[in-house]
């Protein structure tokens, strides 16, 4: 299937208020610049579209961060004091996020929790990727639950709702139900493809293992006691494969750890 490789600067407003802005980013849109000379961002994008709000004094602050490659749901205020309002509620844990996660494989059960706690692999054994996180009895507690929604030939479309905001948690529990994320380059059939991507880009090489060039990973919804409830729908390109016939990349078994 088609679908942009690189950069998509294009994300779609849900909500606005005085107060904060909700917006539904495409994959693999980054959220902020994390070095010097990036494509554009999303925080860009917000700037340009909110210039005459921050001429005026708004002060945007991203309030959930996603993953480059991972879409939906990003919350932003726009001044200190809702951004200070929302971030004590995202600790206190007053916010309900449901994500939908495309993984390769049926699970056993349609409902179900994962709840090992994760680490960077990098802190108790060598690792070539730095970002890689791994269950481990010493790292942050966290549990995610798993509910079946679809199926569609070697493919299950999953609703992934952490209790928990860990780094790469639902990606790193799907891998431990044995249940890795389409496209997921660090945790699906082959860490390596994420090393090969980095080297060279996509490559027909990496399509045939991955599928799409980005993680199957979406936020579908996110709420926020006495403020909101927010939804973005599945993208097109995650759809395409519950309708459309896909072959099935060789998937690893259960981690055991």
């Amino acid at each position: 299937m088609d679908m942009p490789v690189g950069h998509n600067p294009d994300f779609t407003v849900i909500n606005e208020t005085g107060d904060y802005i909700v917006v539904d980013k495409p994959a693999p849109l980054l959220i902020h610049p994390s070095v010097p000379g990036n494509p554009p961002t999303l925080l860009d994008g917000l700037q340009a579209l909110l210039a005459y709000d921050i001429a005026n004094g708004a002060a945007l602050s991203i309030i959930n961060r996603l993953d480059r490659e991972t879409s939906g749901v990003v919350i932003v205020a726009k001044n200190k004091a809702t951004a200070r309002k929302l971030s004590i509620a995202m600790q206190e844990r007053r916010v309900e996020k449901e994500y939908l996660a495309l993984v390769h494989g049926k699970p056993k059960q349609s409902r179900f929790a994962i709840s090992e706690p994760i680490l960077r692999a990098g802190d108790v054994e060598e690792s070539a990727i730095w970002v890689k996180q791994i269950p481990h009895p010493a790292g942050s507690p966290c549990c995610t639950h798993f509910e079946t929604l679809r199926q569609h030939g070697p493919l299950t479309l999953m609703r992934a709702s952490p209790e928990t905001g860990r780094m790469h948690q639902i990606r790193v529990h799907a891998k431990q139900a044995g249940l890795p994320i389409v496209g997921d380059k660090i945790y699906g059939p082959d860490e390596n493809c994420y090393l090969d991507f980095i080297a060279g880009g996509w490559t027909e090489k990496l399509a045939s293992k991955l599928l799409i060039p980005r993680q199957a990973l979406h936020c579908r919804r996110m709420a926020i006691q006495g403020v909101g409830e927010w939804k973005a729908e599945l993208p097109a390109e995650l759809e395409h494969l519950l309708t459309t016939d896909c072959p099935a990349p060789k998937v690893p078994p259960a981690n055991k750890e």
